[in-house]
């Protein structure tokens, strides 16, 4: 099959030919027809991410069918369209992964090749309302953001959201998410553009981060925020503590920013603000998101599709310009 790979940090991504892999006992094998992009597979090109460095078939996202099965797994797979959870091996306790965790793409071979062979407990039916295209964007960007808002930030309908960075998957699907709940959801981003898609999926208002002052701004207009879900970090960071009400929750699962900086630690004591990391979710977490998709109708936003994996690269170079409103695809046959 034909796969692509990064066979050292920081080198462009190759496509080549590898042996197709069988599945072994509770495991199926997939022929994917789609994959997408996550900001972790750009990390992990450069050497930023935890775990190997090379020699690795990258993607957490795909949606494909079942064309074989190993022991132990029920016939009716068989030419089922699936999508596949990315979170595996999550352990026995909710609140937190085990030592066993893994993402797949990084150690586990991942996406961005013809087959994939998981274990059986990692697919599921494609939901009815999405395309195919929709739904290798969905899995890691839905688990992440699904956790973020209902189990990490326990947002309840009618709370006041600020999403930041609206643009990325993560972000889109956290918006569609906010609003299907009942909230009332605010975006930033450095685009006017992209605020005034956001607005048109349900934001009720965005702001420029590259304002200055656009805390105090923020703060002002909306008289603060319930919940804050961030995937930046960096020195910004600090700022968010300023928009959030009292006894509010600041959640974030990303660093594209770097360390966070410059908390000054009475602002967040004195407001008793909780601020919670995040990362994936459990298998039930998965399930609970699958179905909460499937209840609203929630589609993923999509940006690009490229015609195939030869285009990883490609793909990859836009990702990092930060340009794209939605999930970046690639087309895996």
């Amino acid at each position: 099959m034909k796969a692509t790979f990064l066979t050292d940090t920081n080198t462009p991504l190759i496509v080549k030919e590898v042996e197709t892999p069988r599945p072994t006992d509770n495991q199926v094998l997939v022929k994917l027809a789609y994959s997408s992009l996550n900001h972790r597979d750009v990390w992990i090109q450069k050497g930023q991410y935890a775990g190997p460095k090379a020699g690795l078939i990258l993607g957490s996202d795909g949606f494909g069918s079942v064309v074989e099965i190993g022991r132990n797994v029920d016939s009716g797979w068989i030419g089922k369209a699936v999508i596949i959870n990315p979170s595996h091996d999550w352990g026995d306790n909710p609140a937190a992964f085990g030592d066993q965790f893994k993402i797949l793409g990084n150690p586990e071979p991942g996406t961005f090749a013809e087959y994939i062979a998981v274990d059986v407990k990692y697919i599921h039916e494609k939901p009815a309302h999405l395309t195919d295209i929709e739904a290798s964007a969905l899995p890691l960007a839905g688990i992440t953001t699904y956790r973020a808002l209902f189990t990490r930030a326990a947002l309840k309908a009618g709370e006041q959201v600020l999403i930041t960075g609206i643009g990325a998957g993560t972000a889109l699907l956290a918006l569609q998410y906010a609003v299907a709940a009942g909230a009332k959801v605010y975006v930033t981003s450095g685009s006017e553009e992209k605020i005034e898609k956001a607005k048109a999926l349900g934001a009720i208002e965005g702001f420029n981060y590259k304002e200055e002052n656009w805390f105090l701004k923020v703060k002002e207009a909306t008289g603060g925020f319930d919940v804050v879900l961030d995937s930046a970090s960096g020195k910004g960071f600090g700022n968010l503590i300023e928009t959030a009400k009292p006894g509010g929750r600041i959640v974030f699962f990303g660093g594209t920013d770097g360390p966070i900086g410059n908390i000054i630690p009475n602002k967040v004591y004195w407001k008793n603000l909780s601020i919670l990391g995040t990362t994936m979710g459990t298998l039930q977490e998965f399930k609970d998101m699958l179905a909460f998709t499937a209840e609203h109708k929630i589609k993923p936003i999509v940006d690009i599709v490229y015609p195939s994996l030869s285009d990883a690269q490609q793909a990859f170079d836009y990702m990092h310009e930060g340009k794209q409103f939605g999930k970046i695809v690639l087309t895996n046959g």
